[in-house]
């Protein structure tokens, strides 16, 4: 019988392993963290209701003490330079229309950023998800499996589930987070592979579905300088766990309040303050500190992007 490597066996198992999910306590509100819980939570950890109050209320207190003794440490981080042997990796990912077509809003480039001191803006991630990255990399991964990491430009391996629910209406599944609607596209015929249609093509509407570019980005405020994870919260979380301290992440600067609504998201648009002005806001490390971060038994789920539509036949004057 053929024995599995030891990296292969360790994702099997994690894969059969209980799901957890890592919650930052003491970051407002505390009722989307009970909500989660009787939603999500495993049978019967909404019963310990008390508890869950008391864990919250003592994390609240670790980030009054954090706000006095790292005041301002989220300002300004030091990053080293991007490793010029990288340069043509960078090439293809601005080359990429991953990367031109997410990123044409503001400034945006390519460089290091400091995990530990990254503001986050989401109190959450699937534990499960960043132990399956952690046992994939290794414990020592070079430049250039970290640059795939970070800045993925595959088709990625995440399962994908379609079904038919109706002559119109579809679903479909998947374990990733990162799955999503991406757009409606008019299609002509010579874009139809392998489409055998039983009368001449005027058109075609396609609903795609799939992920997002995937590559780690952030928020960078050009006044104080704080940069703000946007996307990439479990490769983060997995590489400063295996000790990790620098990563290349795509970043986008904004100087106003009208370009922080083009790119980020609305928790940290409706208030800004909090993530770029605080004396000590959440910070990527925290997922780290077990005073202040909780895992979570939690149901298993998929992500279910649902489509149907709806054809109108009708005359109308010319």
């Amino acid at each position: 019988m053929k024995r599995e490597s030891a990296p292969a066996a360790a994702i099997a198992s994690l894969e059969q392993a209980p799901h957890h999910e890592a919650w930052l306590l003491g970051q407002a509100p505390m009722r989307k963290y009970l909500d989660f819980v009787g939603d999500v939570g495993v049978p019967g950890l909404n019963g310990a209701r008390p508890d869950l109050v008391r864990e919250w209320t003592a994390a609240e207190l670790v980030y009054e003490e954090l706000e006095r003794s790292e005041a301002g440490s989220a300002d300004h981080p030091a990053c080293p330079p991007l490793d010029p042997a990288l340069e043509p990796l960078v090439e293809q990912v601005l080359a990429s229309p991953r990367y031109t077509r997410t990123f044409d809003s503001l400034p945006t480039s390519v460089r290091m950023v400091d995990l530990a001191r990254l503001v986050v803006c989401q109190n959450h991630v699937t534990q499960t998800f960043v132990d399956g990255i952690r046992a994939r990399l290794g414990p020592d991964p070079d430049p250039v499996t970290l640059f795939h990491c970070c800045l993925p430009l595959d088709a990625g391996t995440s399962p994908v589930e379609i079904r038919t629910m109706g002559s119109k209406r579809y679903q479909f599944r998947s374990p990733s987070t990162d799955f999503r609607f991406h757009e409606s596209v008019m299609l002509r015929e010579d874009q139809l592979s392998g489409h055998e249609a039983f009368g001449a093509i005027a058109g075609a509407l396609g609903l795609v579905v799939g992920f997002s570019c995937n590559f780690m980005n952030a928020v960078c405020d050009a006044d104080s300088g704080r940069l703000l994870l946007h996307n990439g919260y479990h490769r983060a979380c997995a590489l400063l766990a295996l000790g990790v301290r620098y990563a290349p992440c795509v970043v986008q600067t904004v100087g106003s309040r009208d370009e922080l609504d083009i790119v980020a998201k609305p928790v940290v648009a409706n208030d800004p303050g909090y993530f770029f002005n605080a004396p000590r806001p959440p910070l990527l490390k925290d997922f780290l500190e077990p005073r202040v971060c909780k895992q979570v038994p939690i149901k298993r789920m998929v992500r279910v992007i649902e489509l149907s539509y709806e054809v109108r036949d009708y005359f109308m004057e010319a």
